[in-house]
């Protein structure tokens, strides 16, 4: 223990004396984070506001056919606007996000006291047009359903008669977990940055010494190599959670001041302990895996290869939940990426977590991260690891 230690301490203080590294390393991700939270909740606010309260410039092909129409959208805040030529390709080019369409003989299935027909004309592959599309559709359904009773009334009907079920809605969703739909992307940060925020130190501490021919000397000590390699992979972790930390800090202070709705998003140093509890076996994946890489390529530009391939499995989880959402199940706490994925959610949206779902995502994280230790300490066993390329 006491050489594990000692290999830490060595490891960590070489890596301080590198000033530059050490910042970045530190403080990225604790600026980089909070500038996200706080820019994307800023514009999503501003702009959801604007398209809320803001004038609607409607362009309105047949306006002259449903003069009572335009005035009741007018009174809605909505402002009709000429035709254009070409609606379609307009819509699709984004210089409208809506257009209403009133067909010619609107007037004279008004005064048949039929249905008379409307059309909305908008592009739904862009989410930037689904509040203006909502608000116009909103706008309508409630004309008709006000024309609809007027004309009951004034044949002495009921306005009650033309609707044969009064669908009541209650949704059980917390606040919070309404809030934790807003901030879907914060597991993939947190993820890569606990699976791969030791990358630097991990690739220098093997593959980098290994180039410097300083990793024999090492390795020749009377130290068994499996604490070489167990202080070398501590350091890495001990420097990642440092890293989480100054993160999970800069969240806190984020969050308290981020706009709207993101403020009310819990902080309390119990789940901020939690949530770094969470990442702890994500950290030591990360850095065994990184570990193991490092011992069994030839130089440092072969380990940072991996880099690129690595960075993309913490997003697998999100996009296969974005694609096909499922419900949580006790395996899923026990896939790597997918576990911290679902946890992470679960505190963000308050939700409470289970001592069962704790058991088997601590068994799972631990033992995949034992796994990965006991290869890498075979691969620092062989010989060729001391002798650069």
């Amino acid at each position: 223990m006491k050489a594990i230690w000692t290999v830490a301490k060595k490891e960590l203080l070489d890596l301080f004396r590198d000033r530059k590294t050490m910042a970045l390393g530190l403080f990225l991700g604790p600026i980089v984070i909070p500038a996200l939270i706080l820019g994307m909740g800023a514009l999503a606010e501003k702009k959801m506001r604007t398209q809320l309260e803001s004038t609607l410039e409607l362009p309105v092909i047949g306006a002259e056919h449903a003069p009572n129409l335009i005035a009741f959208l007018k009174g809605r805040n909505i402002e009709a606007q000429p035709a254009p030529e070409d609606p379609d390709r307009e819509v699709r080019d984004q210089a409208w996000d809506v257009v209403l369409k009133i067909d010619p003989e609107y007037g004279e299935q008004w005064r048949g006291s039929r249905s008379a027909r409307v059309e909305l004309i908008y592009d739904s592959s862009r989410q930037d047009s689904q509040i203006p599309v909502n608000r116009l559709r909103g706008v309508l359904l409630e004309y008709s359903r006000t024309v609809g009773a007027l004309r009951g009334i004034n044949r002495g009907v009921s306005p009650e008669a033309g609707f044969a079920l009064q669908v009541g809605q209650r949704d059980v969703a917390t606040p919070e977990a309404r809030r934790g739909m807003m901030l879907a992307f914060l597991p993939y940060l947190l993820i890569l940055l606990s699976f791969l925020g030791g990358a630097a130190l991990v690739i220098d501490v093997t593959a980098g010494e290994r180039e410097r021919q300083s990793l024999e000397p090492l390795l020749a000590t009377p130290a068994p190599r499996a604490a070489i390699m167990s202080g070398k992979i501590l350091a890495a972790c001990l420097f990642g959670m440092l890293s989480l930390l100054l993160i999970v800090l800069s969240l806190k202070f984020a969050f308290q001041l981020a706009p709207g709705p993101m403020q009310l998003v819990d902080v309390s140093l119990p789940v901020m302990a939690q949530l770094l509890f969470v990442l702890l076996p994500m950290v030591l994946i990360g850095t065994t895996l990184l570990t193991l890489i490092a011992a069994s390529v030839k130089s440092v530009k072969e380990a940072q290869s991996y880099m690129s391939v690595l960075m993309f499995l913490p997003i697998i989880p999100t996009i296969m939940l974005m694609v096909n959402p499922i419900k949580n199940q006790l395996w899923q706490f026990a896939v790597p990426f997918l576990a911290q994925n679902q946890m992470i959610l679960k505190l963000v949206r308050s939700e409470a977590i289970t001592p069962q779902e704790w058991a088997v995502y601590l068994a799972a994280g631990f033992g995949l991260g034992l796994a990965l230790w006991l290869v890498a300490a075979r691969l620092y066993h062989r010989e060729k690891l001391a002798i650069s390329a």
